[in-house]
């Protein structure tokens, strides 16, 4: 059984859910004419005529080119406005700070990168404190164009510190620290924070390709392993928001360990580099890193990965039929293709049987998919339709109805 296609609703009560579907389909289709939103939606014309004019005159909303040649009148391309709403994200990594400033359609207006052996709380701030100005400024914006500032950051840092050669004193001092109020003292907009696994997949779900799938399952290779589960078209963290946490997922018959983190990690590979003695080991992690480099090194990795992963997308998909399985992390393109085929290579091995055998696709973000998601984050929960918690949902939205 299929997830239904969002449909909406006549009543005026739910006038702000409907507000909140088109937004959601312009996303999705890029362009809609008032005609394809009626036949998408069920809603009547007038409605669409209404919510369409109501829209534009928040500013959500672009006229764009006239189609002639049809039946009828000629019709009227819409688009969304880019520049109706700006976002700041912030990934706290492991090995790298990322701040991304977007518009409303997830172009990135200005970026900075700054990399680290490890993140405290006192030099995640300092990141922020030194480098606000900076991106503003490269994005040509002020303080009054920011709608919202939101963290993409690994649960419980202070765990696992030994397994990427952190001293455990200095991460421990996590444990009591709370990085959102934090920053509410530094910054004056709206924060919110959310796993950076749930985030990379927030990214590939708003500004990634339609993959035309409404249940999949993501795979982010960072530091270490992560990743996000979309259910019905929408991301779906969990009641504690660690939907997606892969990294303890078992996998059987691996040298080395017996959890997917153990395996599937860019810090698995970086202790491979080091045992060869290999000067590059730890500059995997930037972006700039040519990674023809250690070959012996990165493909052997890559096929423990692959196997790992597949083992691990057998054991998700026992769980949940996922149409879809989506790779990403923080690589080049090149070896993220890699790393698929040796996925590919490794279920052809396995034993199927129970379960569908998903496509896998491949992410489109890499290295800034955390950031970009978390810049997403309102986007995501205001003005997109979440299947997952409709009837939970106020009908009330940004609109004054």
């Amino acid at each position: 059984m299929h997830s239904q296609p969002l449909k909406g609703s006549n009543l005026t009560t739910v006038k702000g859910i409907n507000s909140r579907l088109i937004l959601h389909l312009m996303r999705v289709h890029k362009t809609l004419t008032k005609a394809e939103a009626t036949r998408m939606t069920g809603l009547s014309a007038n409605a669409i005529s209404m919510i369409f004019r109501a829209l534009e005159k928040e500013g959500f909303l672009l006229k764009g080119n006239l189609i002639r040649g049809k039946r009828g009148q000629p019709s009227t391309e819409i688009r969304l406005n880019p520049d109706v709403r700006h976002y700041i994200g912030f990934k706290v990594g492991r090995r790298s700070f990322d701040l991304v400033l977007i518009n409303f359609i997830g172009d990135i207006k200005a970026r900075i990168v700054s990399y680290h052996r490890y993140p405290t709380p006192s030099n995640t701030l300092r990141f922020i404190e030194e480098n606000l100005s900076t991106l503003l400024s490269e994005a040509q914006l002020l303080h009054e164009d920011i709608s919202a500032f939101n963290i993409a950051c690994p649960f419980e840092l202070w765990n696992w510190a030994s397994d990427f050669d952190a001293p455990l004193q200095e991460m421990e001092t996590w444990r009591d620290f709370d990085l959102k109020e934090s920053i509410k003292e530094i910054v004056e907009w709206p924060v919110s924070i959310e796993n950076d696994g749930t985030a990379a997949s927030r990214a590939e779900l708003l500004f990634g390709p339609d993959l035309k799938a409404q249940d999949l399952v993501y795979f982010f290779v960072g530091t270490f392993i992560g990743g996000g589960v979309v259910l019905n078209g929408s991301v779906f963290p969990g009641l504690r928001g660690g939907a997606g946490g892969f990294g303890p997922l078992r996998v059987p018959d691996e040298r080395g360990g017996e959890r997917l983190v153990d395996h599937a990690s860019l810090v698995t590979l970086e202790h491979m580099m080091t045992e060869q003695t290999l000067p590059i080991a730890q500059d995997i992690y930037l972006e700039a890193f040519d990674w023809s480099q250690g070959e012996e090194a990165v493909s052997a990795w890559l096929k423990r990965a692959g196997r790992s992963l597949g083992h691990a997308i057998v054991s998700t998909l026992a769980v949940i039929d996922f149409e879809t399985v989506v790779i990403d992390g923080a690589f080049p393109a090149t070896i993220r293709e890699r790393l698929i085929r040796e996925i590919e290579a490794q279920l052809d091995k396995l034993d199927l049987q129970g379960i569908v055998r998903p496509v896998i696709n491949a992410g489109h973000f890499a290295h800034v998919a955390r950031a970009l998601g978390a810049a997403g984050y309102q986007i995501s929960t205001e003005f997109m339709i979440n299947q997952n918690t409709l009837l939970r949902e106020s009908p009330t939205t940004f609109l004054n109805d």
